[in-house]
């Protein structure tokens, strides 16, 4: 796992920016889809099925996939899709600590949460 020091997440986040916006707007293109998806998975149960979109569903899911990808070989954790939300792995007092962003936020890393404690429990740095 690679341990992120708060400036080195904070010099990802402009490059890191653009892909997150890019996860959002795929899965809220995904949600779009979602509905006739899950009609053609019951229908595939019964031996039917079927999308008309399932070409581009499908591309969708690539494309969601690839730019999760491209965060993760960063090191980077993307927590959710809708709120744009990744952590940067980091040590604090000796442990492993996760620093926290969200698409919404500044330029710059203000919180910082326990592995176990997720966004509920994020801290100002």
């Amino acid at each position: 796992m690679k341990l992120f020091t708060v400036d080195e997440a904070n010099s990802l986040l402009p490059s890191v920016r653009p892909i997150v916006k890019s996860i959002q707007k795929s899965h809220r293109r995904l949600i779009s889809h979602q509905t006739a998806a899950k009609h053609a998975a019951q229908g595939a149960e019964s031996g039917g099925g079927g999308m008309e979109q399932g070409v581009r569903y499908a591309a969708l899911l690539v494309e969601l996939s690839t730019h999760a990808g491209r965060l993760e070989s960063l090191g980077i954790q993307l927590k959710d899709y809708q709120r744009g939300l990744i952590d940067f792995p980091s040590l604090r007092d000796g442990r492993v600590v996760l620093l926290c962003w969200r698409a919404d936020e500044g330029d710059r890393l203000e919180w910082w949460h326990d592995v176990e404690a997720g966004f509920a429990g994020r801290q100002p740095l």
